[in-house]
């Protein structure tokens, strides 16, 4: 079975869906690892609670982009996963991790790229920004993780209605239950079963 490595940096929604849909028998994978750079993300304990190993790696605890790298590459690996997923993950990942798991990193980002994307454009701020131009239609996308960021291939996309009243907050939460938790797993699914 494929096996999952999830890097996180806060509360883990998305790992949440990954485990739910593994548990439930929906998920053609496993979770195998947690990775969190943040001692004090809620996913570390969500990965607890579900008996699923979770380790704190901290990109400060390392002089150089390759050594980190290579500690984060090495730690998957050694854990035989097969897939690595970055669900609201901050930290960047160098070309040597991405060499390491060419084609078998995803990222999960909450707009319909090329919207509301790139440096800086994370969490809450692709909403505030979402709402600031007044799009109609939001979104999320699954996409292969390349040196750039938010920039490589698209796997998925699904689309979200922007609805007069909406706060950042009320977006962020319809984007999570419409598209976020719906499309990670289903591409998963489609990764492991060589559909991408």
């Amino acid at each position: 079975m494929l096996r999952l490595g999830v890097l996180v940096s806060g509360g883990g929604t998305n790992l949440q869906a990954l485990i739910d849909c593994a548990e439930s028998g929906r998920l053609a994978a496993e979770v195998a690892v947690v990775i969190s750079g943040n001692p004090a993300a809620y996913a570390l304990e969500r990965a607890r609670l579900h008996n699923i190993e979770s380790l704190c790696i901290n990109r400060r605890d390392y002089a150089a982009q390759d050594d980190y790298d290579g500690v984060m590459a090495d730690t998957l690996r050694n854990r035989g996963v097969g897939l690595v997923i970055l669900a609201g993950f901050l930290p960047r990942l160098g070309p040597s991790f991405i060499k390491v798991f060419e084609r078998r990193i995803i990222n999960i980002h909450p707009s319909l790229i090329p919207s509301f994307c790139g440096k800086g454009c994370y969490g809450i701020k692709v909403h505030e920004a979402a709402l600031s131009r007044g799009v109609k239609v939001t979104g999320a996308t699954v996409h292969y993780v390349d040196e750039g960021t938010d920039t490589g291939p698209i796997i998925l996309q699904k689309a979200v209605e922007v609805r007069d009243g909406d706060t950042a907050e009320i977006l962020q939460r319809r984007v999570m239950e419409e598209a976020e938790w719906i499309l990670l797993p289903k591409a998963v699914n489609m990764f492991a079963e060589g559909l991408i």
